[in-house]
């Protein structure tokens, strides 16, 4: 064996290395003191470990029971009543922030000297260093102004056609495997499948044909599994499978954008949310310097935001009808004296606005079941978040809006629908503590879009099926996957409630 250039035989190697061990040793012990010094040091007052595991830190129980680690960390920022508490997770110092007027503070500072919205702990090295979530200042607001166009009342309205095609298709195959097996079914995978064709043909349309839908979805399925996993950036593991699934899914997605350009140059009617792009693109030469493969990250952005997120919501959202029969009732009553399933038509824009009590139920299931719990932004300099607590750069900041959706509330741990109404208005006597969509300059664009999928789906699904959830112990209990989502994936009886689905 030859080692520095030197010929060592097997002895020699030995001694080699036991005259190395001490040293060895030695380093590896200032390194592991090193890092725990430096965590109790940026800890300070503040509530947490006070040893943690080099290098991992508290990752291993965070992977194996999420659900559960979260839970420690609100309760830990509630008990010491300060509103946030400090971990460690695989070499980097955190901060769960409980607060809602911390978790403000935090979301009216995102800007270079401040905190960097990271919407994943290692999210640059899956989305890229160009997504929307990372713009900071002018660029960022020209972005929003850009996705304007997109979300529209008439872009609205011809989403909500093909919402409605694609949701019946689906509930037709659920009720047919429902009657096939006779047995409960868990609608998580199902409905995530909804959702990815719903988003598919609402962001893209007839630009991603067939071949490259199965395709898309391996790799959109490879990118949710990597979500989950350790950042191990090595062949084989989950996390480069999903960095190389999203530069496919991106490449896919800039493929339809450029078809879509030369579909709106010759004047067409957009039909999908890319063509009301393109058509603002065209028509605006200043526009154009926005390249075809940046708008299909941006593209990605909104399928990431509308796929895992509405999953979460329609799941909670038959969850909590099947437990609260009362409000079940009234969402078929109102949506039954608006629109029948008999007329073979959709239901319309117009439908829509009248469905009040029912859009208030899916304001009610995003409140108390916000899908994403928390929203990752890192500190990029130094940042007094108190008079007497300092963020040290680099940590990464969890604000949570779960936590803040039963803070202010009157009884927030009830489902209460009528919070929403024009006579209660609560998110707006309590806005502050509505986060489910964020707040400052990185709220949800898509916020309006996402409330009319929740509306949609929960006017056909009541109106079309009888359900009932196979209850057992434990069932609704939170689960992450990375959104949150029932315990048992939301397991329901079905059957068909009309004489037969609307087609149109």
């Amino acid at each position: 064996m030859e080692i520095l250039g030197l010929a060592m035989d097997g002895e020699t190697l030995r001694q080699y290395l036991i005259f190395l061990a001490p040293y060895i040793i030695c380093a590896l012990i200032f390194l592991i003191l090193t890092e725990q010094l430096s965590y109790l040091k940026k800890k300070g007052p503040l509530t947490g470990p006070s040893l943690i595991v080099p290098l991992l830190g508290s990752a291993i129980p965070m992977i194996l029971n999420p659900t559960r680690f979260w839970e420690v960390q609100a309760q830990r920022a509630e008990s010491s009543g300060l509103g946030f508490s400090a971990d460690f997770l695989v070499g980097r110092f955190i901060l769960f922030i409980r607060s809602t007027e911390l978790s403000h503070k935090i979301f009216a500072n995102v800007r270079p000297d401040a905190f960097h919205l990271i919407g994943h702990p290692f999210g640059k090295k899956l989305f890229g260093e160009h997504n929307m979530i990372y713009m900071f200042d002018q660029a960022h607001k020209d972005l929003r102004r850009r996705i304007a166009p997109n979300f529209t009342p008439k872009a609205l309205s011809t989403y909500m056609l093909i919402q409605q095609r694609v949701i019946l298709s689906h509930l037709q195959k659920w009720l047919d495997q429902s009657k096939e097996s006779n047995k409960p079914m868990s609608i998580r995978i199902p409905c995530r499948d909804m959702n990815l064709e719903t988003s598919q043909t609402v962001f893209v349309g007839p630009y991603l044909l067939q071949e490259t839908r199965d395709r898309f979805n391996k790799d959109y399925n490879l990118f949710n599994v990597g979500l989950m996993a350790l950042p191990v950036d090595l062949p084989g593991f989950a996390f480069r499978k999903a960095r190389l699934a999203v530069s496919r899914l991106v490449d896919a997605l800039s493929e339809c954008v450029k078809e879509s350009k030369t579909k709106m140059m010759s004047s067409e009617e957009p039909t999908c949310l890319v063509d009301f792009w393109m058509h603002d693109i065209v028509r605006d030469s200043a526009e154009a310097k926005i390249s075809d493969k940046e708008v299909g990250g941006h593209l990605f952005d909104f399928l990431f935001a509308a796929q895992d997120a509405s999953t979460s919501s329609l799941c909670w959202a038959v969850s909590l009808l099947d437990s609260h029969p009362d409000v079940l009732d009234k969402v078929r009553a109102e949506v039954s004296a608006i629109w029948s399933p008999d007329s073979d038509e959709p239901i319309s824009a117009e439908m829509i606005s009248q469905m009040r009590y029912t859009a208030s139920v899916a304001r009610e299931v995003v409140r108390i079941r916000p899908p994403a719990t928390m929203v990752p932004h890192i500190a990029g300099e130094p940042f007094q978040l108190t008079e007497w607590y300092t963020i040290p750069k680099g940590t990464i900041v969890f604000p949570s809006v779960y936590e803040s959706s039963f803070q202010g509330f009157p009884e927030p741990d009830r489902f209460d629908p009528d919070r929403f109404s024009k006579e209660r208005q609560e998110d707006q006597v309590y806005k502050r503590n509505f986060l489910a969509f964020g707040a400052g300059a990185h709220q949800c664009v898509g916020q309006r879009y996402a409330i009319n999928h929740l509306v949609l789906f929960i006017a056909l699904f009541v109106s079309l099926i009888n359900f009932k959830r196979d209850i057992t112990d434990g069932c609704d209990e939170i689960m992450y996957v990375p959104t949150i989502v029932p315990k048992d994936d939301c397991r329901v009886y079905m059957s068909q409630r009309c004489a037969k689905l609307p087609r149109f």
